[in-house]
């Protein structure tokens, strides 16, 4: 059984998490093919939009028990080769050029949260559970940190990555981690309805807006960052697609984005 299942529907990817068995718990299988996956469809042009779901009753438990005990007798090297690759996973997901939804149909522990916090949307059914349990273990949440901690916000992390608290899906929104909370029946209704709504827009305004948030996020509104945010809006308002955008609006038509 693949760790992944990928489906390429037009414009949108839908990415699997396949290891029900485990709660989608990951191993180096499932790092491999999560990085290798993203990689490969943020270099597609044709792609609008990245579904990140999971099969089975949880989302993602994070590290696999056997996963675990294999590493118990790691070196510091051996176990700094490992995190590496998971640190990797998890930069290709959130360096992705496409914008990424997480449809979250189940609890979520530990790596898992880093995956949602990775996402660029995040819709979580109302009985998910979120765990940054790793201090349970004597561990700490090191590479999925950077991640959790812009999604979640410092003071937030603060308290659960200490803790190890369980905390709701309700809770979650509260603090930014996700931003819908559905019942189960509505789901994948609200997945659609924004993989709808980031499909109508120009694909590659929707890219320069993704790469432009990472860009300008908690910087100082500088001189300098003033005179970038203009030559972008600058290049954009001169590209084929700016120049079809504002001309279709004027003429109450279709840009080719909608008919194509």
């Amino acid at each position: 059984m693949n760790a992944l299942h990928i489906a390429i529907t037009g414009h949108t990817a839908r990415v699997t998490l396949n290891r029900p068995e485990v709660r989608n718990a990951f191993n180096e299988g499932l790092i491999a093919e999560l990085t290798g996956t993203f990689n490969a469809l943020g270099a597609r042009d044709d792609l609008r939009a990245i579904v990140l779901a999971a099969g089975g009753k949880a989302f993602c438990a994070g590290a696999d028990l056997n996963w675990m005990k294999a590493m118990a007798g790691y070196s510091w090297d051996e176990n700094h080769a490992d995190a590496s690759k998971l640190a990797d996973m998890l930069w290709a997901i959130y360096s992705c050029p496409v914008p990424v939804i997480a449809r979250v149909q189940g609890d979520v522990y530990a790596g898992g949260v880093g995956l949602v916090a990775c996402a660029d949307i995040v819709v979580a059914v109302d009985t998910a559970g979120f765990c940054l349990s790793e201090a349970k273990l004597g561990l700490l949440p090191a590479t999925i940190g950077p991640y959790v901690v812009k999604a979640l916000g410092e003071q937030a992390s603060r308290r659960y990555f200490v803790t190890a608290e369980r905390f709701s899906a309700a809770e979650a929104k509260a603090l930014g981690l996700v931003h819908e909370v559905v019942t189960a029946d509505a789901l994948d209704a609200k997945v659609d309805e924004l993989v709808t709504a980031i499909t109508a827009n120009g694909p590659a305004a929707v890219r320069a807006c993704k790469q432009l948030v990472k860009d300008v996020a908690s910087r100082e509104i500088t001189p300098e960052l003033r005179d970038d945010t203009a030559r972008r809006i600058a290049d954009i308002r001169a590209s084929a697609e700016g120049r079809e955008g504002v001309q279709s609006f004027l003429t109450k038509s279709k840009p080719s984005w909608l008919t194509s």
